[in-house]
C-alpha cells in the first residue's frame, strides 16, 4: 500500500483542518543534485501499517525494537528478527526500551512491558488515557505522555503507577506524538504554552520550567505555541522549539537563555557541538549557529514534503519525508549530498542512529536501515 501523509497524518493536523488541508498544494517536485554521497540500505524489514498512528523505533546498542497497530512487537539485530511477539490488542503508541523493557501502549490505555531478551510479556498497565508518544523509560520508571499532556510515571519493575503530573492547558494544542526526554534522574518535556519543564523521576515534582516562547495573538489559533518534539540536551545546554514561537538554547544551570529567536516548527530540532538544525513550518531546513542562532545555511527546495524531525549524523542532516524518501544534507551548507527511498508510503517517525548508520520506520511498516558511502 502507498501512502503519504494526509492532513490527518500531519503533526498539526487539528490545525490544518480548521485553515482547509484540502485546498493546500501537493508536495514540490525533488530536485536533480549530483551526488556526493550515497546511501546503501544494508537491510529492510516489515512489521504492519501504522494505521491512525505514528510508531518510533526504538534503538539499544545493535538492537532495533519496532511496533505496529496490530498488535506486532519486533526485536531486529542486523536484518534479522529476534524475536516477534503479538500482543494483545491493537496499538497506538511505541516502542520505548532501555535493553531490559520494551513498553509499547494499547489504544484502550494499557501499557504492555515485553523482556528486551525475548518478549515475553511482563506486565500490563491501565493507565487511562490515550497514548500517541513512544514511553520513555530511565531511573526505573516508565514515563508516559498521555494526548491531553498529562505525564503518567510508571514502576519498570511492575507498572504500578508511581506519580501523574498535569498542569493547565490552553484551549488548543498540537496532537502531538513527542514523548520525553530522560536524562539522569530528570524527564524533560515540552507543554503546549511554549514551555520545557524538567520533571522528577522520583515523585513527579516539576523541577524547573523554562519558557522557550509566550502565546500571542488575537485568537487561540494565532496562540497556539507548543513546544514541537522532545527537548534537546548537550553539554550544560537545553534547546527547543515551539510552533508559532521562539527557537532558543538555554543555560541549563541557571536557565538563563544562550539566544533566541523567532521561529517556528511543528517536528523539532536537532544539535552537535556547531549547529542547531530545525525544520520550519514551510518545510525548509535551517542550520542555526550554536552559540548565537545566526542563520548559517537553509536549504528550502522541498517545501511541502511533509518532513520529519532532522538528525544530524556524522558529517551531514538527514530528514525523511511523506512519500517515503531519506534526505541526506551536508552538515556544512545544507547542499544535497544523497537521497533514497525507503518505500511507497511517509516516513513519520524520527529516524534513529543505529550503529555507523541509522534506521526509519515507515507508516506501511518497512524498518530500513542505511549507512552513508561518500
Amino acid at each position: 500500500m502507498n501512502r503519504s501523509l494526509s492532513c490527518l497524518w500531519y503533526p498539526v493536523a487539528v490545525l490544518a483542518l480548521l485553515a482547509g488541508c484540502s485546498s493546500t498544494p501537493g508536495p514540490a517536485d525533488l530536485v536533480d543534485f549530483a551526488p556526493s554521497a550515497e546511501l546503501r540500505k544494508v537491510w529492510k524489514v516489515s512489521v504492519g501499517d501504522a494505521d491512525a498512528y505514528v510508531f518510533q523505533p526504538a534503538v539499544v546498542d545493535d538492537s532495533v525494537y519496532a511496533a505496529d497497530a496490530d498488535g506486532e512487537v519486533v526485536r531486529i539485530e542486523n536484518g534479522e528478527k529476534k524475536w516477534r511477539v503479538k500482543v494483545r490488542g491493537k496499538l497506538s503508541a511505541g516502542v520505548g526500551a532501555d535493553g531490559d523493557l520494551v513498553v509499547v501502549v494499547s489504544e484502550a490505555g494499557q501499557a504492555i512491558a515485553l523482556d528486551a531478551g525475548t518478549g515475553a510479556e511482563r506486565w500490563r498497565a491501565n493507565v487511562g488515557a490515550e497514548v500517541l508518544a513512544p514511553p520513555a523509560i530511565g531511573g526505573g520508571v516508565v514515563v508516559l505522555r498521555a494526548s491531553d499532556h498529562r505525564l503518567i510515571g510508571l514502576e519498570a519493575g511492575d507498572g504500578r503507577q508511581r506519580w501523574l503530573y498535569q498542569r493547565n492547558m490552553p484551549p488548543l494544542a498540537l496532537r502531538s506524538h513527542a514523548g520525553a526526554l530522560i536524562v539522569d534522574d530528570v524527564a524533560l518535556v515540552g507543554f503546549p504554552g511554549g514551555k520545557v519543564v524538567a520533571v522528577s523521576l522520583e515523585n513527579g515534582g516539576d523541577l524547573w520550567e523554562l519558557n522557550v516562547a509566550r502565546p500571542r495573538g488575537a485568537t487561540e489559533l494565532e496562540r497556539v505555541a507548543d513546544v514541537a518534539g522532545t527537548p534537546v540536551v548537550s553539554r550544560s545546554e537545553v534547546c527547543a522549539v515551539t510552533y508559532q514561537g521562539r527557537a532558543a538554547c538555554f543555560n541549563a544551570s541557571n536557565g538563563n537563555a544562550v539566544w533566541a529567536r523567532d521561529f517556528s516548527s511543528h517536528v523539532g530540532m536537532d544539535r552537535d557541538a556547531r549547529f542547531a538544525v530545525l525544520v520550519d513550518e514551510r518545510d525548509s531546513v535551517q542550520a542555526l549557529d550554536i552559540y548565537s542562532g545566526v542563520t548559517v545555511w537553509r536549504q528550502d527546495a522541498m517545501p511541502r514534503r511533509q518532513l520529519t524531525r532532522p538528525l544530524i549524523f556524522d558529517d551531514y542532516v538527514l530528514v525523511g519525508d511523506g512519500d517515503g524518501y531519506v534526505h541526506l544534507l551536508a552538515r556544512e551548507n545544507g547542499a544535497f549530498a544523497a537521497r533514497a527511498r525507503a518505500d511507497g508510503s511517509a516516513i513519520a517517525a524520527e529516524p534513529r542512529l543505529l550503529g555507523n548508520g541509522f534506521v526509519v520506520q515507515t507508516l506501511d511498516g518497512d524498518i530500513v536501515a542505511y549507512e552513508v558511502r561518500r
